[in-house]
């Protein structure tokens, strides 16, 4: 899930019983890129205390993957957990208390979490499935104020000029620049030095494909 819906994350864990809640992060990795930070988890326990509908303890052992924004307040980008197994621990004290009522037992029995997750925190992440890939949309909507459909098309039209553009535009449309200026310069490299003329044109033809890039 990404930033913006991180802290709802947290807030479904707790509204589903939560009493208490930490991590244990073992041998995590750092790596440091242009502009985040990336720790990488391969042993991570996500521990977690419910106080309904009984006192158990939960033990949810996976991979987790943060990304942080290189900044002052490094701010968690995206948060990944790949759950691997859980554990759910349930006090002997309890056990005992309720030895001779075989249907509290069977209740005690149960699992009260699937896969170390709660269905209020389940229901929010079926939800972020729908709403993850939609940030982009909301955002533009914001921004802009277009309707709904107006900014479905605008993201469909830029990803779609992102995946055909490199290939065929960029080269396509420098080229008809690159070859008034090779006349240019070529008039000039004819009565200069060749060597020198053919450094500084292709110097001015990577600089004309930069500035017709920014433009698009």
């Amino acid at each position: 899930i990404g930033r913006t819906l991180i802290p709802r994350y947290f807030s479904t864990v707790f509204e589903g019983g939560v009493t208490d809640l930490y991590y244990i992060l073992k041998h995590s990795k750092e790596s440091y890129h242009n502009s985040s930070i990336t720790v990488d988890c391969d042993q991570c326990t996500m521990v977690t205390q419910h106080g309904k509908p009984m006192f158990t303890k939960v033990c949810t052992e996976g991979r987790l993957i943060l990304e942080f924004t290189f900044d002052d307040l490094m701010r968690i980008k995206t948060w990944h957990f790949t759950i691997r197994q859980y554990r759910e621990l349930v006090p002997r004290s309890i056990l005992a208390m309720h030895a001779q009522d075989p249907q509290v037992l069977e209740q005690l029995s149960k699992n009260i979490t699937r896969m170390g997750l709660t269905n209020f925190t389940l229901n929010y992440l079926r939800l972020c499935v729908i709403l993850e890939p939609m940030q982009e949309l909301m955002s533009r909507h914001k921004t802009y104020n277009l309707s709904p459909r107006d900014c479905l098309k605008t993201c469909l039209f830029q990803k779609w000029q992102r995946m055909v553009a490199p290939p065929a535009e960029p080269t396509r449309q420098p080229t008809t620049k690159r070859r008034k200026r090779k006349n240019s310069t070529s008039s000039t490299s004819n009565s200069s030095a060749g060597n020198n003329a053919n450094s500084t044109s292709s110097k001015k033809k990577s600089a004309a494909a930069n500035l017709s890039l920014s433009s698009q």
